[in-house]
């Protein structure tokens, strides 16, 4: 902000924060917040890729002690797995996720809290972020094969290629930085074995104090499975170790049903691509599980009482 000539101090109290807040990388904010005090940026400013700018600032330090166990993972692929599991410690706004397909790898990253505000701001920094990250551990000169990002193109897409040094392609379902296979094999130079043994037990000991609610765990495995078609009570309780009577019986604790957690992900991913995309009906039902688009608008319908086409529009209208 203060770069772009704003005082900072009046729209971070504006989005309910204490600017001194800021004084300390360790202090954490609410996903509520931060949804706020970025679309107030990106209105002060009229930088429509403000998020982008914030996470160009970011560097492999800036995810505390993950960044950290990833730069003495052996393995580039080690410190992405490292990623994908540790990340909840200090991010509960997101779920990435690290998959292989064929001579590729798709490192993902996507909003998942319900009625998350800037959730392509926040997905435009998380994955600036994790390319300066990558480029830590490969090298300066490290770019990926291609970049997706789940929101319209902008009317000058310039920054954004320009940070990625990769065609970066907009309309997409979730936030993801594609790279070669090979890449995944890559040594870390300076890795510390000891110290990375180190480090694992104290983010265990953190999540195993963290006393996060069973629906968010839920609700994060949703995210990444809905367009999988695998997302029953079975196939989550499977996932969990457990059996589907004791995910309900956990779930009824939390005072939360697994029909109305994958309804309201479902609506809340919806929500995302519509207001914040140009990506069809047909293939925005598809990534949420539905076998056909009238599917999908009959649901849709039933969540908000308009169609997604009413929906898109309303939004567009402001």
């Amino acid at each position: 902000m203060r770069d772009l000539g704003i005082d900072p101090d009046d729209l971070i109290r504006e989005a309910g924060l204490n600017p001194n807040l800021f004084n300390d990388a360790t202090n954490v904010i609410s996903h509520a917040a931060l949804g706020r005090l970025l679309g107030l940026c990106v209105a002060r400013t009229r930088c429509p890729h403000f998020g982008l700018l914030v996470g160009k600032r970011a560097t492999i330090q800036s995810l505390g002690l993950v960044g950290r166990l990833m730069q003495h993972s052996a393995t580039v692929g080690d410190a992405l797995k490292a990623l994908v599991s540790h990340l909840s410690v200090q991010d509960r706004l997101a779920v990435p996720s690290l998959a292989i397909v064929g001579d590729m790898a798709l490192l993902s990253y996507a909003v998942y809290q319900p009625e998350a505000q800037s959730a392509d701001q926040i997905s435009d920094g998380a994955i600036a972020a994790a390319v300066n990250a990558l480029r830590a551990l490969c090298g300066a000169g490290w770019r990926p094969t291609e970049v997706f990002l789940p929101r319209a193109q902008p009317i000058d897409p310039e920054p954004f290629r320009r940070h990625f040094q990769a065609p970066v392609r907009f309309n997409h379902e979730n936030a993801a930085i594609i790279l070669p296979l090979r890449d995944l094999h890559a040594r870390i130079d300076g890795a510390d074995p000891m110290l990375r043994t180190m480090l694992e037990e104290k983010i265990r000991q953190m999540k195993g104090g963290a006393g996060t609610a069973f629906s968010d765990d839920i609700r994060r495995l949703l995210r990444i499975r809905l367009a999988s078609r695998r997302c029953s009570a079975d196939d989550v309780a499977g996932l969990l170790a457990i059996n589907r009577r004791t995910l309900s019986r956990r779930l009824k604790g939390s005072g939360a049903g697994y029909r109305s957690i994958t309804n309201e992900t479902r609506f809340e991913i919806a929500r995302q691509l519509l207001e914040q995309t140009e990506v069809p009906l047909g293939q925005i039902a598809a990534a949420l599980g539905y076998s056909e688009a009238s599917a999908f608008t009959r649901a849709f319908r039933r969540w908000s009482g308009v169609t997604p086409t009413a929906w898109r529009t309303a939004d567009a209208r402001g």
